[in-house]
Parts: structure tokens; sequence; C-alpha cells
């Protein structure tokens, strides 16, 4: 299926959240997501069903000042 991963167009064949960040290489990433605008606790991802044309937003926290 064709998401939307940070604003770029992706090709993937996860079917869950869950497994969309493994396969996009955030597995073990602490970071936050949200999908089509709404945020998703780390708890929530493996039940969170992703759909054509979704779109994820990934972000890790960054130190600095």
């Amino acid at each position: 299926m064709r998401i939307e991963v940070n604003g770029t167009p992706r090709d993937i064949a996860a079917t869950t959240l869950a497994d969309a960040l493994a396969e996009l290489g955030w597995a073990d990433a602490r970071v936050a997501t949200a999908l089509n605008g709404d945020f998703v606790p780390s708890s929530a991802r493996a039940g969170q069903a992703l759909r054509d044309g979704d779109r994820l937003e990934v972000l890790a926290p960054m130190q600095g000042g």
C-alpha cells in the first residue's frame, strides 16, 4: 500500500502501525507517532490498522537549546 511518511510517499507491505515502524527502521526507536493528524500512543500501535493513503508522522526527540 502507499502511505505518506513525514511528507514523503512510501510503498509499504505492513498493515499495522507497529509493523510499518519496523519496516521503516524505527522498530526500536523512541518516537512519537501521529496517523492522519491524531496522536497514536506506543501501546496502541500494534492494533492500529493502516489504509492506503494514510498520513504518518514520526517524530524523534532531539537535544539542544
